[in-house]
């Protein structure tokens, strides 16, 4: 490295996205052969049939009728009051857990992700997520001077691999008084993985029996940035009652976001929701995470905080969101389902995928399958130790012969 000016914290900082190296890629490809010969599986937005960007009707009719005002208005640090309301009343559907619930507008789901480390984390801490996990988190703890250790999602049965958790759990509250745990479900990034309700029982569990000292806090963040395309509403949210009058010491931090449920990618808007058995520890949320965001970003995108609340006050503009959004759900499970009943007569091991995005292929040397498939004009991205397909950007056409392929290139790689 040359001449630095960086503060010592900064220096040698460079994020090198796999995600949007393989699309710059892809784009490449199609530029230079024609997009009709060319497989994009990077993008984690849903593409049509087209391979057009898709947006919801509805929520482009009622962005549009908005006024002016709305739209280039400053909104207040926490968000727009009717927004949280909608927030939350949207996050928990008829599964709302008893407790107190108070929400702040951030960036996006990452922002909630920022938040939560930055004020339930000390400088550092180390952040427990799963081995499978979406890149960024990494980048988060790192940036904020955190740490980011993982345990092994799967167990031999291809099951939660409660026994992996609870010992990583145990071993970090043994040295750290706080803990951050990131759980990315339903619809998890980037496997499509979903924990049933019992094996949230049995993780809610193991925090309340290694969270008995007082002195010891756990932080559960829940990403649920998926969990409009995890399934029927209610289905998809019937674990979060469990959380329901937890100890004081364990705090709740749902990280929603517009982002993929209304296909507000750009817009950046979401909110983190915050619940405890505590009135204290909720003021505190509301205070803390407030006062981070005038810190960082000021405040947050206000037209789109107004077309949720718009949308979630008239019930039937909210009716038309959720039909036309199943209509896309069933569009990235028809494709999923594609390649899941290829790879099974390929003989492909997948991770299981239950609903989502994406899905993943475990490999021995992910960069050198991926370079394979890109020999047939093929793109995904290259993991750690597999390959995550982006299901909703492949139109059904272009899911022919995917996972065939996929087979065939792993073959020739190992």
């Amino acid at each position: 490295m040359g001449y630095s000016v960086a503060a010592s914290h900064a220096k040698g900082k460079c994020a090198t996205d796999r995600i949007f190296g393989a699309n710059g890629a892809a784009v490449k490809a199609a530029l230079e052969v024609g997009k009709s010969y060319v497989t994009n599986a990077t993008i984690g937005a849903i593409l049509d049939d087209e391979e057009k960007l898709s947006c919801l009707p509805t929520v482009e009719q009622v962005y549009r009728s908005l006024s002016m005002n709305d739209i280039i208005a400053y909104a207040p640090i926490a968000g727009l009051p009717a927004f949280l309301t909608a927030a939350i009343d949207l996050n928990f559907a008829d599964h709302r857990p008893d407790g107190y619930v108070e929400a702040v507008a951030t960036s996006g789901g990452s922002g909630g992700i920022h938040h939560t480390i930055w004020n339930y984390t000390e400088l550092g801490d180390t952040v427990l997520t799963s081995d499978w996990f979406w890149g960024p988190y990494r980048v988060l703890c790192q940036d904020m001077l955190r740490k980011l250790d993982t345990y092994t999602l799967f167990d031999e049965q291809l099951n939660f691999n409660l026994d992996a958790f609870e010992k990583k759990v145990a071993n970090l509250l043994a040295v750290q008084k706080s803990l951050v745990v990131i759980i990315n479900s339903p619809a998890h990034n980037p496997t499509g993985y979903s924990l049933t309700d019992s094996e949230w029982s049995a993780v809610l569990d193991v925090a309340k029996r290694l969270t008995k000292d007082p002195n010891k806090r756990l932080t559960f963040l829940v990403d649920v940035a998926y969990i409009d395309y995890a399934g029927e509403r209610n289905a998809a949210r019937s674990f979060m009652s469990q959380f329901s009058n937890l100890p004081k010491n364990i705090l709740t931090v749902f990280s929603t976001s517009m982002s993929k449920g209304y296909t507000m990618y750009g817009q950046r808007v979401g909110a983190m929701i915050g619940l405890s058995s505590d009135k204290d520890v909720i003021q505190e949320f509301a205070d803390i995470n407030q006062y981070t965001s005038r810190a960082t970003w000021s405040n947050i995108n206000r037209g789109v905080q107004q077309l949720l609340a718009t949308i979630y006050e008239d019930k039937n503009l909210l009716a038309k969101v959720d039909s036309e959004r199943a209509l896309l759900y069933q569009m990235i499970r028809e494709r999923a389902d594609l390649f899941m009943n290829e790879a099974k007569e390929a003989k492909l091991h997948m991770l299981p995928y239950i609903a989502g995005f994406f899905l993943t292929i475990p490999a021995k040397n992910p960069e050198a399958v991926c370079a394979e498939l890109a020999k047939d004009y093929i793109f995904a991205v290259p993991l750690a130790k597999g390959i995550r397909v982006a299901v909703c950007a492949v139109p059904k056409a272009k899911m022919v012969g995917f996972a065939t392929k996929m087979a065939q290139a792993i073959r020739i790689t190992e």
